[in-house]
Protein backbone atom coordinates (compact mmCIF):
# COMPACT_ATOMS: atom_id res chain seq x y z
CA UNK A 1 0.00 0.00 0.00
CA UNK A 2 1.38 3.12 -1.12
CA UNK A 3 1.46 7.03 0.97
CA UNK A 4 -1.71 7.97 -1.33
CA UNK A 5 -3.61 4.76 -0.55
CA UNK A 6 -6.17 5.10 2.50
CA UNK A 7 -4.55 3.41 5.56
CA UNK A 8 -6.64 4.55 8.25
CA UNK A 9 -10.05 2.81 8.15
CA UNK A 10 -11.08 6.00 5.66
CA UNK A 11 -13.33 3.13 3.44
CA UNK A 12 -10.69 2.85 0.99
CA UNK A 13 -10.98 6.28 -0.30
CA UNK A 14 -7.84 8.87 -1.61
CA UNK A 15 -6.37 9.33 2.03
CA UNK A 16 -4.30 12.77 2.05
CA UNK A 17 -1.42 11.08 3.37
CA UNK A 18 1.96 13.37 2.62
CA UNK A 19 5.75 13.04 3.59
CA UNK A 20 6.80 15.82 5.85
CA UNK A 21 8.36 18.55 4.35
CA UNK A 22 11.54 19.77 5.78
CA UNK A 23 11.09 22.29 8.62
CA UNK A 24 7.22 22.63 8.58
CA UNK A 25 5.03 21.72 11.46
CA UNK A 26 2.47 19.13 10.99
CA UNK A 27 -0.50 18.36 11.81
CA UNK A 28 -3.61 15.73 11.97
CA UNK A 29 -7.15 16.84 11.25
CA UNK A 30 -9.83 14.74 13.36
CA UNK A 31 -13.51 15.20 12.71
CA UNK A 32 -16.31 12.75 12.11
CA UNK A 33 -17.33 15.29 9.23
CA UNK A 34 -15.62 15.84 5.95
CA UNK A 35 -17.07 19.58 5.58
CA UNK A 36 -15.12 20.40 8.65
CA UNK A 37 -11.96 18.60 7.99
CA UNK A 38 -11.57 19.74 4.78
CA UNK A 39 -12.37 23.25 5.73
CA UNK A 40 -9.65 23.35 8.29
CA UNK A 41 -7.26 21.53 5.53
CA UNK A 42 -7.80 24.53 3.65
CA UNK A 43 -6.72 27.55 6.21
CA UNK A 44 -4.39 25.80 8.54
CA UNK A 45 -2.36 24.92 5.35
CA UNK A 46 -2.00 28.13 4.08
CA UNK A 47 0.58 30.06 4.43
CA UNK A 48 1.26 32.88 7.05
CA UNK A 49 -2.05 31.89 9.10
CA UNK A 50 -0.66 29.76 11.58
CA UNK A 51 2.90 29.58 10.69
CA UNK A 52 4.88 31.98 8.42
CA UNK A 53 5.53 28.26 5.85
CA UNK A 54 2.00 27.42 6.96
CA UNK A 55 1.07 23.72 8.72
CA UNK A 56 1.73 20.49 6.62
CA UNK A 57 -1.48 18.27 7.30
CA UNK A 58 -0.32 15.05 6.83
CA UNK A 59 -3.63 12.95 7.45
CA UNK A 60 -7.09 13.11 8.57
CA UNK A 61 -9.07 10.81 10.29
CA UNK A 62 -12.85 10.34 10.53
CA UNK A 63 -13.60 8.14 13.59
CA UNK A 64 -10.82 7.51 16.87
CA UNK A 65 -9.24 4.49 15.67
CA UNK A 66 -8.00 6.14 12.42
CA UNK A 67 -6.76 9.20 14.22
CA UNK A 68 -4.71 6.86 16.82
CA UNK A 69 -3.62 5.20 13.83
CA UNK A 70 -2.62 8.14 12.05
CA UNK A 71 -1.02 9.94 15.22
CA UNK A 72 1.13 6.71 15.51
CA UNK A 73 2.50 6.64 12.11
CA UNK A 74 3.43 10.05 11.63
CA UNK A 75 3.71 11.46 15.46
CA UNK A 76 2.62 15.37 14.37
CA UNK A 77 3.13 18.49 15.78
CA UNK A 78 -0.28 19.03 16.79
CA UNK A 79 -3.51 17.07 16.71
CA UNK A 80 -6.87 19.32 15.91
CA UNK A 81 -9.06 16.82 17.36
CA UNK A 82 -12.94 16.36 17.95
CA UNK A 83 -13.89 14.80 20.90
CA UNK A 84 -17.19 13.18 19.69
CA UNK A 85 -15.49 10.66 17.08
CA UNK A 86 -17.06 7.28 16.34
CA UNK A 87 -15.26 4.17 17.89
CA UNK A 88 -13.09 5.73 20.71
CA UNK A 89 -13.51 8.93 22.58
CA UNK A 90 -11.75 11.69 22.61
CA UNK A 91 -10.38 11.06 26.13
CA UNK A 92 -9.48 7.40 25.36
CA UNK A 93 -7.28 9.02 22.78
CA UNK A 94 -5.42 11.24 24.50
CA UNK A 95 -4.35 9.09 27.20
CA UNK A 96 -2.88 6.87 24.26
CA UNK A 97 -1.47 9.86 22.20
CA UNK A 98 0.32 10.50 25.50
CA UNK A 99 2.10 7.45 25.19
CA UNK A 100 2.71 6.82 21.47
CA UNK A 101 3.24 10.28 20.95
CA UNK A 102 4.07 12.70 23.51
CA UNK A 103 5.72 15.51 22.21
CA UNK A 104 2.59 15.55 19.81
CA UNK A 105 0.29 19.11 21.06
CA UNK A 106 -3.55 18.15 20.98
CA UNK A 107 -6.17 20.48 20.87
CA UNK A 108 -9.88 19.92 21.49
CA UNK A 109 -12.86 21.40 20.17
CA UNK A 110 -16.12 20.24 21.04
CA UNK A 111 -19.67 21.36 21.41
CA UNK A 112 -19.84 19.90 25.27
CA UNK A 113 -20.27 21.59 27.81
CA UNK A 114 -19.98 19.51 31.06
CA UNK A 115 -17.07 20.40 33.58
CA UNK A 116 -16.06 16.91 34.15
CA UNK A 117 -14.93 16.02 31.07
CA UNK A 118 -13.27 19.47 30.25
CA UNK A 119 -11.32 18.44 33.65
CA UNK A 120 -10.57 15.35 32.50
CA UNK A 121 -9.49 16.51 29.12
CA UNK A 122 -7.06 18.77 30.32
CA UNK A 123 -5.48 16.36 33.01
CA UNK A 124 -5.50 13.90 30.40
CA UNK A 125 -3.29 16.33 28.62
CA UNK A 126 -4.91 18.49 25.62
CA UNK A 127 -3.15 21.68 25.98
CA UNK A 128 -6.12 23.83 24.29
CA UNK A 129 -10.11 24.03 24.21
CA UNK A 130 -11.96 25.61 21.97
CA UNK A 131 -15.78 25.80 21.66
CA UNK A 132 -17.87 24.83 18.56
CA UNK A 133 -20.06 27.77 19.17
CA UNK A 134 -17.22 29.96 19.00
CA UNK A 135 -16.15 31.44 15.42
CA UNK A 136 -13.10 29.34 13.90
CA UNK A 137 -10.85 32.56 13.80
CA UNK A 138 -10.81 32.01 17.71
CA UNK A 139 -8.65 28.84 17.33
CA UNK A 140 -6.49 29.81 13.91
CA UNK A 141 -5.66 32.94 16.27
CA UNK A 142 -4.48 30.71 19.41
CA UNK A 143 -3.26 28.01 17.61
CA UNK A 144 0.19 29.71 17.40
CA UNK A 145 0.32 30.55 20.64
CA UNK A 146 -0.59 26.73 22.23
CA UNK A 147 2.22 25.23 19.07
CA UNK A 148 5.16 27.79 21.10
CA UNK A 149 4.09 25.86 24.39
CA UNK A 150 1.09 28.19 26.05
CA UNK A 151 -2.00 26.33 27.04
CA UNK A 152 -5.01 28.01 26.22
CA UNK A 153 -8.84 27.69 26.92
CA UNK A 154 -12.18 29.06 25.40
CA UNK A 155 -13.44 31.79 27.66
CA UNK A 156 -16.71 29.80 28.21
CA UNK A 157 -14.77 26.87 29.12
CA UNK A 158 -12.57 28.88 31.69
CA UNK A 159 -15.93 30.50 32.74
CA UNK A 160 -17.54 26.69 34.05
CA UNK A 161 -14.11 25.33 35.00
CA UNK A 162 -13.70 28.75 37.34
CA UNK A 163 -17.02 27.15 39.45
CA UNK A 164 -15.27 23.88 40.24
CA UNK A 165 -17.13 20.26 40.10
CA UNK A 166 -17.71 18.16 42.77
CA UNK A 167 -15.25 15.91 40.37
CA UNK A 168 -12.34 17.64 41.60
CA UNK A 169 -12.46 16.61 45.08
CA UNK A 170 -11.97 13.18 43.73
CA UNK A 171 -8.37 11.39 43.71
CA UNK A 172 -6.93 10.19 40.75
CA UNK A 173 -7.71 6.06 41.71
CA UNK A 174 -11.27 7.16 42.57
CA UNK A 175 -12.29 9.07 39.39
CA UNK A 176 -10.92 5.66 37.90
CA UNK A 177 -13.04 3.47 39.92
CA UNK A 178 -15.71 5.66 39.23
CA UNK A 179 -15.76 5.48 35.43
CA UNK A 180 -15.25 1.25 35.84
CA UNK A 181 -18.33 1.36 38.58
CA UNK A 182 -20.71 3.05 35.84
CA UNK A 183 -19.52 1.32 33.57
CA UNK A 184 -20.87 -1.64 35.38
CA UNK A 185 -18.12 -3.68 36.55
CA UNK A 186 -17.97 -5.77 39.87
CA UNK A 187 -15.16 -4.71 42.46
CA UNK A 188 -13.67 -7.94 41.88
CA UNK A 189 -13.63 -6.95 37.54
CA UNK A 190 -12.40 -3.77 39.22
CA UNK A 191 -9.41 -4.89 41.65
CA UNK A 192 -8.26 -7.21 38.55
CA UNK A 193 -8.20 -4.10 36.02
CA UNK A 194 -6.74 -1.79 38.71
CA UNK A 195 -4.00 -4.51 40.28
CA UNK A 196 -5.73 -4.00 43.52
CA UNK A 197 -7.70 -5.99 46.18
CA UNK A 198 -11.10 -5.72 46.20
CA UNK A 199 -11.40 -4.20 49.69
CA UNK A 200 -9.41 -1.67 48.43
CA UNK A 201 -11.87 -0.81 45.69
CA UNK A 202 -14.37 -0.72 47.94
CA UNK A 203 -12.62 2.08 49.87
CA UNK A 204 -12.38 3.80 46.84
CA UNK A 205 -16.32 3.20 45.76
CA UNK A 206 -17.00 4.38 49.37
CA UNK A 207 -14.41 7.76 49.53
CA UNK A 208 -15.59 8.75 46.29
CA UNK A 209 -19.53 8.06 47.32
CA UNK A 210 -19.36 9.99 50.33
CA UNK A 211 -16.90 13.09 48.28
CA UNK A 212 -19.80 13.18 46.17
CA UNK A 213 -22.90 12.67 48.62
CA UNK A 214 -24.15 9.88 46.34
CA UNK A 215 -25.90 6.66 48.26
CA UNK A 216 -26.36 4.20 44.86
CA UNK A 217 -25.07 3.50 41.51
CA UNK A 218 -28.19 4.98 40.00
CA UNK A 219 -26.60 8.15 41.07
CA UNK A 220 -23.37 7.71 40.35
CA UNK A 221 -24.13 7.19 36.62
CA UNK A 222 -26.61 9.99 36.41
CA UNK A 223 -23.71 12.24 37.95
CA UNK A 224 -21.15 11.15 35.28
CA UNK A 225 -23.67 11.96 32.57
CA UNK A 226 -24.24 15.24 34.17
CA UNK A 227 -20.52 15.46 34.23
CA UNK A 228 -19.78 14.26 30.34
CA UNK A 229 -18.00 11.30 32.00
CA UNK A 230 -20.16 8.41 30.32
CA UNK A 231 -21.63 8.91 27.22
CA UNK A 232 -25.04 9.06 26.91
CA UNK A 233 -26.68 6.34 24.13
Amino acid sequence: MNNNEASNGMGGKENPVQKQELGKKTVVVADDHAIVRQSLVDVLSEPGRITPEGLQVVDQAEDGFAVLAAVKRHKPSLLLLDIAMPLASGAEIIKDIQRWSPDTCTVVFTGMEATGLLWGLIEDGAKGLFSKADPVEDLLDKLPMILDGTPYIAPRFQKLLDKKSAITALTARERQTLSMVVGGMSNREIAEAMNISPKTVDKHRTSLMNKLNLHSVVELIAFALREGLLENG
